[in-house]
């Protein structure tokens, strides 16, 4: 069941609309920074085979099989030092996900403003970000006056959009620090399950080979 749930997350956070729009987009031919989706990645593998690995727990369990369960208890191990692996990288990347879609995102509204070579591709990469993350602009002065005189990438309601804060480097590190956020907490329940399964995996063997002693 963890499995189930934490397979579940990891492919509602890999199909989600505002991550999937982003990250999907193509300047010219430099592809969208998808880092992000390594974390991702790794969450779906640990969960797939935690589903497996639970299902053989179970059955050794059943069958008193200490073969079964010493099995079980050292693919745990993998899955945790996976999920290590998986937290720490989260960790250090947090910062740098967000980075790489802002730099992303300013050479597209630079070459859209400019009026630089492959300026309608750059365009539409804009336009997405604006559409998706509801924003416009990579900083406060350019939030402020872009749509007043570039409405062809910002909404049209400029007066809206003079005072509100639609800082587009501010939404994208709301939404990677949010899905980031998830992935962390899912990381850590994982971790904590697999801690009490190899626990009670030690107590099942322990058991049987008392029993088979006696």
């Amino acid at each position: 069941l963890a499995g189930g749930i934490i397979l579940g997350v990891a492919l509602w956070l890999r199909h989600d609309s505002q991550t999937t729009n982003i990250l999907y987009l193509q300047l010219g031919d430099k592809q969208a920074p998808n880092t992000f989706y390594v974390g991702i990645y790794i969450l779906i593998a640990v969960g797939a085979v935690m589903m497996f690995v639970g299902f053989l727990g179970c059955y050794g369990a059943i069958q008193e099989s200490q073969c079964l369960l010493g099995t079980f208890f050292t693919c745990l191990v993998i899955l945790f030092a996976c999920e290590v692996a998986a937290g720490i990288w989260g960790f250090v990347n947090k910062d740098q996900i967000a980075k790489d879609v802002k730099q992303f995102y300013d050479q597209a509204l630079q070459q859209a403003l400019m009026g630089e070579s492959d300026a309608n591709n750059a365009k539409a990469v804009v336009k997405t970000f604006h559409e998706t993350l509801d924003c416009c602009g990579s900083d406060i002065v350019t939030a402020t006056f872009t749509p007043v005189w570039r409405d062809d990438l910002c909404r049209k309601d400029s007066l809206k959009s003079f005072f509100e804060n639609t800082n587009c480097h501010q939404k994208i590190d709301e939404l990677f620090s949010g899905k980031l956020y998830l992935i962390g907490i899912a990381a850590v329940v994982v971790a904590v399950i697999m801690i009490f399964e190899m626990i009670l995996s030690m107590v099942l063997c322990c058991g049987i080979r008392n029993s088979s002693v006696y």
